[in-house]
């Protein structure tokens, strides 16, 4: 895609009121310099991200979120993920972070192979409150030293297989919400 032709596009989903869905449907990814990514990072289906705990009877008031990313093959460099949850504003009819809904950046390993990692995040509903649905995003990066080669972000989508803590052992949502 060209670069006057995703701008056009960019400035209209901005113009959207749906963000988040107008860039999904152009295929722009909101990501800054998502463009400078490796294609095969970029569309690899090792780069996901998933709920895969929606308050659960062992785990209530609590969201979970995986993610998967893809190695870039190179043993010295290092991958990170960063997670945090968005819920759906009624008003405004877009996603908006949650406050202190984010997590630190996470070291999952060298980048020689694809890696999983998670974190949950537990919430205490107000009683009498609207629930909004709430999803995660996963930031992943790509380091060789304290330097960020490569970096991505995707929201949660269904359909994943995580390799551990999801609850049922299959689940995998796009959102939750907390009753």
């Amino acid at each position: 895609m060209g670069r006057t032709v995703s701008r056009l596009l960019r400035a209209s989903c901005l113009a959207a009121p749906v963000v988040s869905a107008c860039l999904a449907l152009t295929g722009l990814t909101g990501d800054a310099g998502a463009a400078s990514v490796p294609r095969s990072l970029r569309l690899s289906p090792d780069l996901w991200a998933t709920i895969d705990v929606c308050d659960t009877p062992r785990q209530p008031d609590t969201i979970g979120i995986r993610g998967s990313m893809p190695g870039d093959g190179n043993a010295h460099h290092k991958m990170f993920m960063r997670f945090r949850l968005q819920y759906l504003d009624p008003g405004r009819k877009r996603w908006s972070d949650l406050n202190k809904a984010a997590s630190e950046y996470i070291w999952l390993g060298p980048a020689n192979s694809s890696r999983q990692g998670g974190r949950s995040f537990r919430l205490m509903p107000r009683a009498g409150e609207h629930v909004a649905p709430i999803r995660g995003v996963v930031t992943f990066q790509w380091r060789r030293g304290g330097t960020v080669l490569y970096e991505l972000s995707r929201a949660t989508g269904a359909g994943h297989k995580s390799l551990a803590g999801a609850e049922p052992p299959s689940f995998s949502s796009g959102t939750c919400q907390i009753r």
